[in-house]
């Protein structure tokens, strides 16, 4: 019995190790015949998750082209930059990598916060800036540190740079991280998450943003567990952006800003035979190397709460009853009607429609007047005459001719505003009302309804000057402007007129004839801001507030006799046109033909002098720099 149960346990044993060996057997078939599929036939795939663990594959943001003026001087740029960052995953303790880069790198509680919070809520694969524009010797301590910091590099690239600062503000706009929108709206991009990559904000940088961009590069690098680069693997460079030329002249927006100074207003000069923009000013303006650079909140602050409104591109967003400076365009509308130049009004210095007066300027009145008179003099009286006998619907219909009331297209520019040319239908329109007679008088002078921007009073002049249909442009190219359909001998009595206005005994604008053998066409304007009285407009006039000043206008072309460039300047509350606007139309057009006089008056001007001894002490030293023989040094040309 002991025996035949000895034989079953051993019998039991050994089908139990047959049993035992046969499962460790097949077991060891199936991961032999795995391994062999995985190493034979999956290869190819987890060779390249091996690569991907081993291997790091890093965007490089393209550089921007360059923004130059129509003679190839630069008005942004790309300046090397140096900055650091870095990625949430690969660091083991964040707050104590924190704490030692706020102690190298001087980092302020609000940036501190930021980077929390970005870490906190961006994927952690993504790499976060810590801090851009640091310096060379912060640059060199960080990486003098690089082994002690997981997840932290240091990053060699570039920034966009504006040397003229505020004078181009409006102009080019600034550039800044994307949001989330533009991020979506490009398929996800990862170039859209790299700290370093910018896009176009504002002005000429946001209109061509896509030819500016550029193309993205890359770099591979071998790195260690901990995302430590080993070595570069090899590199694909960026290709930088297209350089964008505009028809800008730099030197002449530098000084036309210069010259506006504290005053709040825009200078714009366009070339009367091309359409070709050669300034566009607004002051004051922001800084687009602040705005590129990240913006603090107080700095934002300060600006938003600025009543002279440094945010608005007053050339195009602006916009103001064009005043006197409108006349010419009733005039030619007078001229078409069939009004005899030579046909005259009388000026007591009011007018009755019923019995509401509508006053002139000169309390006296002008006497007898003609439509030269009426420009030169600017006399109220005469255009309220007209402008009841042609009607509104002429007046408008000149306006438009001339550029007013609508958007220019070929303006690379994103925020015009079209300006407001009235109608009765308009009217019935917007206030479900009719048409009122005053209403056509007061738009005959420039007042009421009627609004205009600095550019389209440009243009306005532009047109007016060389009978062309200029459209203004900021980068050239395009059609050659034809003809407006307005008489030419109308325009050329116009011009006439303007040019009394500056060089004639009895002009509205004698004081700003240019201190060179050239001769300036101009008209002046003064809008209101609210009705203010004789009294008031006297010695009281500063004692109003500042917001409730007069607009001071000035349009202008050069030279009388051939017409080449177009000037409109408007200050903000600045008073009479005359006293404001046309000095400084004055100067532009001055540093247009003759730089260095117009350069030693304005350095003149803002050491304090008077504008008139400015003036004078700037052609008196070209004088004499002319006059002057040779020095010994220099070779004697030839006669």
């Amino acid at each position: 019995m002991k025996l035949t149960s000895e034989a079953a346990r051993e019998q039991m044993f050994t089908r139990r190790t047959l049993f035992v060996g046969a499962a460790t057997g097949g077991l060891g078939l199936l991961l032999g015949g795995r391994m062999a599929y995985l190493s034979i036939f999956e290869q190819e795939k987890y060779k390249l998750l091996a690569e991907d663990n081993r291997v790091s594959v890093r965007l490089i943001p393209p550089r921007r082209g360059w923004i130059v003026d129509r003679n190839g001087k630069p008005l942004a740029v790309n300046q090397p930059d140096y900055r650091l960052e870095m990625i949430p995953e690969q660091i083991t303790d964040l707050e104590q990598t924190l704490a030692d880069l706020t102690r190298l790198l001087r980092l302020p509680p609000a940036e501190v916060a930021r980077i929390r919070e970005a870490a906190a809520t961006q994927p952690k694969y993504l790499p976060i800036q810590v801090a851009a524009g640091i310096s060379w010797n912060d640059f060199a301590a960080i990486n003098v540190r690089l082994p002690d910091y997981d997840g932290v590099q240091p990053v060699r690239g570039f920034t966009r740079y504006y040397p003229d600062g505020e004078a181009v503000g409006h102009l080019l706009g600034y550039v800044g991280a994307p949001t989330r929108e533009q991020y979506l709206a490009a398929d996800r991009d990862p170039l859209y998450l790299h700290p370093a990559f910018k896009l176009g904000k504002d002005g000429i940088e946001k209109v061509l943003d896509v030819p500016l961009r550029g193309k993205a590069g890359a770099r591979r690098v071998e790195v260690n567990a901990r995302g430590r680069v080993i070595r570069e693997l090899s590199t694909v460079n960026d290709t930088p952006g297209e350089t964008v030329k505009l028809t800008i002249d730099r030197d002449l927006q530098s000084f036309a800003a210069r010259r506006l100074g504290p005053e709040s207003g825009s200078v714009v000069v366009i070339d009367v035979w091309t359409g070709d923009v050669l300034t566009l000013v607004s002051m004051p303006a922001f800084d687009p190397n602040t705005f590129s650079d990240g913006i603090s909140h107080k700095e934002w602050n300060a600006l938003m709460s600025d009543d002279h409104n440094p945010l608005i591109n007053k050339t195009v967003q602006g916009l103001y009853p064009p005043g006197s400076t409108f006349k010419p365009v009733t005039a030619l509308a007078a001229l078409e009607y069939g009004i005899d130049p030579e046909a005259t009004v009388h000026c007591p210095g009011a007018y009755f429609l019923g019995s509401h007066r509508f006053g002139c300027w000169r309390r006296g009145g002008h006497g007898t007047v003609n439509l030269d008179k009426s420009i030169f003099q600017s006399c109220n009286v005469y255009y309220y005459t007209r402008g009841r006998e042609i009607g509104i619907e002429r007046i408008a219909a000149m306006a438009k001719r001339l550029g007013l009331g609508h958007e220019y297209e070929g303006l690379s520019l994103p925020t015009q505003r079209e300006g407001l040319v009235p109608t009765p239908e308009w009217k019935r329109r917007r206030f479900d009302k009719e048409w009122l007679t005053g209403e056509t008088l007061n738009t005959a002078i420039g007042q009421g309804y009627m609004l205009t921007s600095p550019l389209q009073l440009a243009v306005m002049t532009a047109r007016i000057a060389s009978g062309r249909s200029v459209e203004p442009r900021l980068v050239s190219g395009g059609t050659t402007p034809g003809t407006i359909d307005v008489d030419p001998e109308h325009l050329a009595r116009v011009r006439y007129a303007m040019g009394l206005t500056v060089n004639g005994p009895q002009g509205t604008a004698g004081r700003s004839r240019l201190p060179i053998p050239i001769q300036m066409a101009g008209k002046t304007g003064t809008a209101q801001v609210r009705a203010l009285t004789s009294a008031t407009r006297g010695a009281n006039y500063k004692s109003i507030p500042w917001k409730y000043r007069d607009h001071g206008h000035f349009i202008a072309f050069a030279p009388v006799e051939e017409p080449r460039y177009a000037v409109s300047v408007v200050v903000e509350h600045g008073g009479g046109g005359s006293i404001a606007a046309a000095p400084i139309a004055k100067d532009v057009m001055t540093f247009l033909f003759a730089p260095e006089i117009a350069m030693a008056a304005l350095e003149r001007l803002e050491e304090g002098w008077g504008r008139e001894a400015a003036q004078r002490a700037a052609v008196a030293a070209a004088a004499a720099q002319a006059a002057s023989p040779p020095s010994p040094t220099e070779p004697i040309p030839d006669a």
